[in-house]
């Protein structure tokens, strides 16, 4: 039922009212006494929060509704409003058809794979704990969670100037990131900032390629920087003043750089690039690599010396403030480090970009194959890690082979330090797919 962040999928075939009702049910069934519900800008999303209220209401919970926000701000409401859990109904960067459930826990990070799957199995075996007619759980109306959400933001940011910034809202639920902004002082215009479910103005994930609009601009005017959310404000990536999409990995490098020190570690996923494990060497930290999916950095950001998580995805996670990636305190930050250092374009150039290669190979029966690549791969090689799919450290890069968590696919991604070098390990990587694939057929 959960990928790798949270319930997603077709609406009406896979996200039904049905399984928002369940969810609902199976949520207050685990003593949730009351929880926090609200939504990203998808229509669909009033039927799916009608369904997962009442679900939560018959089996006890009272629901404090708080509409349609940006996760990071829904999921630090569980905590504000002293509530046991938080849903949001979204379908962060996926298309418009789409739609999901994300679910909270008090800290701000998402439910870890325990409570995933005591969700999943009172879902599928039909365990419910429905109350008497008298102690239904009652819904109520809580104002004040973005209001809360940006002097949280606006306490941990100084700004000497005044930046101007372009934010594209991608029609989304991140409109407390110009407010934000425009309250510390900066000058602030905003590309795509109505909003509508169907993003008419561009896919709700935010790419170099879906981008093009806020880079020409930022190019063409006197921007300092460009900001970028995906339709639930949880991802957060970036132009430089120059109109160059900043590329994820650097944007990961520079953050953990920024607050990391002799020591400390900070949470990648397994697909992150070498040049943020260069990166934070030169000030003393290391990197520390998990499954791919926020939940996971979160999960390791717990740990007491990990300073930071990210993921290239453009999810940031900063441990002290929430566990929840935090897309408009990442856009605060970002504006705040652009504007002590004179650009972001010069920020950039001091990250090294190592060449990498990727690639998706249609697989019917993908998690056989990468446990097939795993058996394999333990006899030919001396460093392989096997924590997400297969990765194989080389002398002078690595790969990784990984079942994708939503789609019939492998993955394949392979980087080297050397560009003379680095089709030779992908080559490698996808002929060892090959075989475990004819091996299967």
């Amino acid at each position: 039922m959960f990928g790798t962040s949270g319930i997603r999928g077709r609406v009406g075939t896979t996200v039904t009212a049905e399984l928002a009702l369940s969810v609902g049910r199976a949520v207050a069934s685990e003593r949730s006494g009351t929880v926090v519900v609200g939504r990203d800008v998808r229509e669909s999303g009033r039927m799916l929060v009608d369904a997962l209220t009442a679900g939560l209401r018959e089996c006890g919970a009272d629901v404090l509704t708080v509409g349609v926000e940006s996760t990071p701000t829904i999921a630090r409401a569980v905590e504000l409003f002293d509530a046991d859990a938080g849903v949001v109904v979204t379908a962060s960067h996926n298309p418009a058809p789409d739609n999901g459930i994300k679910l909270w826990t008090r800290s701000g990070k998402a439910f870890g794979p325990d409570r995933r799957r005591a969700i999943e199995r009172r879902v599928r075996d039909g365990d419910y704990e429905p109350v008497p007619w008298d102690e239904l759980g009652v819904r109520r109306r809580r104002e004040r969670a973005r209001e809360a959400h940006a002097e949280r933001i606006e306490g941990t940011v100084d700004l000497e100037g005044t930046p101007d910034v372009i934010v594209d809202l991608g029609t989304g639920a991140g409109g407390i990131t110009p407010a934000v902004l425009a309250e510390l002082g900066c000058r602030v215009r905003t590309l795509n900032g109505q909003r509508d479910g169907s993003f008419p103005g561009r896919p709700s994930e935010p790419t170099e390629e879906t981008l093009e609009t806020l880079a020409t601009l930022v190019g063409q005017t006197e921007a300092d920087l460009g900001i970028a959310h995906d339709g639930d404000a949880d991802r957060m990536l970036a132009v430089d003043e120059t109109g160059r999409f900043v590329p994820k990995d650097a944007l990961l490098a520079i953050f953990a750089r920024t607050v990391a020190g002799e020591g400390d570690r900070i949470a990648a996923p397994v697909d992150t690039s070498l040049a943020v494990d260069d990166a934070v060497a030169e000030v003393g930290a290391s990197v520390t690599r998990t499954r791919v999916g926020d939940v996971f950095v979160a999960e390791r950001a717990t740990e007491a010396d990990v300073v930071f998580g990210g993921e290239p995805s453009g999810a940031w996670i900063w441990p002290d403030e929430t566990l929840c990636p935090d897309g408009p305190l990442a856009a605060a930050a970002l504006v705040e480090l652009a504007d002590e250092r004179g650009s972001l374009s010069a920020m950039v150039e001091e990250i090294d970009r190592y060449p990498i290669r990727r690639t998706s190979v249609s697989v019917e029966e993908k998690d056989a194959v990468v446990d097939d690549l795993r058996r394999r791969v333990d006899d030919r090689y001396d460093d392989v890690d096997t924590l997400d799919g297969v990765r194989v450290e080389t002398d002078d890069g690595w790969f990784l082979i990984r079942a994708s968590g939503t789609e019939p696919l492998v993955r394949v991604t392979a980087e080297s330090r050397t560009e003379s070098n680095v089709d030779a390990v992908f080559d490698e990587a996808t002929t060892l797919v090959s075989e475990s694939i004819n091996r299967h057929e």
